[in-house]
């Protein structure tokens, strides 16, 4: 079995040895953060989007995710993460003068549910797009659950740095095109997170807890767990009960080979699911008297239901298949899913975290990275569960390659392999910013008290409050913190423009002549 190793990597080797090494800096980090909108009375919020924020359908930067109180914010991608942040902080901002009574949920698994038909599906107007989008998410009620749907998390977007390539490909004399070599390198850099992603879950995890309400569609998953009080239960030693088997539970997806050795197999294996009729989804019909209640009945509507930690990513033009943009122009881009919304920071992540991650996913497409077999993906899938579940837990090891190795020590290693590749990213900057986030995740490793996911608990215990008080209260706090600190008239313009733009856009696609809806669905998945 191949598994990710520690080893000063060729490929940084002969990037130093030609004086290339700069080229890995400027890489441009992008962030897409989820938040559910909270009422007075600690509820999911039943309100519309807000008209203010603009069109969910077509804003670039504010949007929803399945829900209509599940609010997403999209930053555009800088080079510098200091600017990455400081849009979403804006954004953020901008959000909360226009949310009125409301506040913006800072955990990621859902408080405040009466029940799954209390959260309300997402709305997209009257276009065929708008429609699809909507029939998508009714689909995902009828296969999983609303409640399962309303987790919310923070997706880092990285795109390695352009002129990276081309020096890549010459130093390892390549015959591939430089299309193909790209992507071939993109995928060695998911196999490599697969191998290693559960780091993030013990270093960033932070839902130890859940509310009980969460279990009320599912009360039977109820018994896998402790009661921390009759509101709340948890693991004593979980990270990220976000990504434990309790979020994406499905049969079906359990059992998908997604093939994450090439594009070419990506790209199959995932049309191969979309196009695969699944008995228990005919069960629940496509049109049912009229009405849509999935888009299909086979084992994926589209791309998106299939959860993964990491995906390849492209940019799509309108109406596009992510599958058939990634044939088309390969791959631009990688999303990284597994990272919990920090409950002690206003927006969810923090710099020191953001340039962490950036050194991270570097490491992974610098080192070597073998193809990954159908017994390593489920060695990668128990690690990450074990970590989920148990991550804090005294004496925890993992599976690395044939053996079993100490959670601590291995994590002692990888950040070891990820010096050389901070001192390069420092670009000489007296105070080292990501050497330093290094050195302060070390410590995290060294002492597990320090995690959020065992902050969390911590503070729940000191203050006698349930998960869902506490992170209601801290919440608030976030609430406060940016109504009192009013965004700038040049920004509050900008954001108000893009709203009203976003509105227009949409109006001007529900103008026009429409297709019948059957039509626009055969089109769309005819797409070759």
């Amino acid at each position: 079995m191949t598994y990710f190793t520690n080893k000063i990597s060729k490929r940084l080797d002969q990037l130093q040895a030609n004086g290339h090494q700069h080229l890995l800096c400027e890489g441009l980090k992008g962030i897409e953060k989820e938040s559910l909108r909270i009422g007075i009375d600690g509820y999911i919020a039943q309100t519309p989007h807000p008209a203010a924020l603009g069109s969910a359908l077509t804003h670039p930067a504010i949007t929803t995710d399945y829900s209509e109180a599940l609010i997403e914010l999209i930053t555009p991608p800088f080079a510098d993460v200091k600017d990455t942040l400081d849009y979403l902080y804006n954004i953020h901002q901008f959000v909360y003068d226009h949310l009125d009574n409301e506040i913006l949920l800072g955990a990621s698994m859902p408080c405040g549910i009466k029940g799954d038909e209390s959260i309300p599906i997402a709305e997209y107007g009257s276009s065929n797009i708008g429609r699809m989008k909507h029939v998508y998410r009714h689909g995902l009620w009828h296969r999983y659950g609303r409640t399962m749907q309303a987790i919310a998390g923070v997706h880092f977007n990285y795109s390695v740095p352009e002129t990276l390539w081309p020096a890549l490909h010459q130093q390892e004399n390549s015959q591939l095109s430089l299309e193909q070599f790209t992507a071939d390198a993109y995928f060695g850099l998911i196999r490599n997170f697969q191998r290693l992603g559960w780091l993030i879950l013990y270093l960033f995890g932070a839902s130890p807890a859940i509310c009980n309400s969460f279990f009320k569609s599912r009360p039977a998953l109820t018994a896998q767990f402790e009661e921390f009080d009759q509101d709340t239960l948890y693991h004593p030693y979980a990270t990220s009960l976000r990504m434990s088997d309790i979020g994406y539970k499905s049969k079906n997806q359990a059992n998908l080979k997604i093939d994450y050795n090439s594009l070419s197999g990506y790209v199959d294996s995932l049309s191969k699911a979309i196009e695969t009729p699944y008995p228990d989804y005919e069960k629940i019909g496509v049109k049912v008297n009229g009405g849509y209640r999935q888009l299909n009945s086979n084992i994926l509507q589209i791309e998106n239901e299939f959860y993964s930690t990491i995906r390849p990513k492209q940019i799509i033009n309108s109406g596009e298949k992510p599958t058939l943009a990634l044939k088309k122009r390969g791959v631009r881009y990688i999303e990284m899913r597994s990272l919990d919304l920090d409950l002690f920071n206003p927006i969810g992540i923090d710099e020191a975290k953001a340039r962490f991650i950036e050194a991270l996913l570097l490491t992974c497409l610098l080192k070597d990275s073998p193809p990954i077999s159908d017994q390593e993906h489920q060695v990668n899938n128990a690690n990450q569960l074990a970590v989920a579940n148990f991550g804090r837990k005294p004496g925890l090891e993992l599976f690395k390659g044939d053996q079993t190795i100490l959670l601590q020590d291995w994590a002692t290693e990888i950040l070891e392999s990820m010096r050389p590749i901070c001192a390069i990213l420092d670009n000489e900057e007296t105070v080292k910013p990501y050497s330093a986030a290094l050195t302060e995740q070390q410590r995290v490793i060294n002492n597990p008290d320090l995690t959020a996911s065992a902050r969390i608990l911590s503070g729940m215990t000191q203050t006698g409050l349930p998960f869902s008080r506490f992170a209601l209260n801290k919440s608030a706090e976030h609430a406060r913190y940016f109504r009192l600190n009013k965004l700038d008239a040049a920004h509050e313009q900008r954001f108000t423009e893009m709203a009203k733009l976003s509105l227009a856009k949409q109006k001007e696609i529900e103008g026009k002549v429409q297709i019948p809806f059957d039509d626009f669905l055969k089109q769309y998945f005819s797409q070759k």
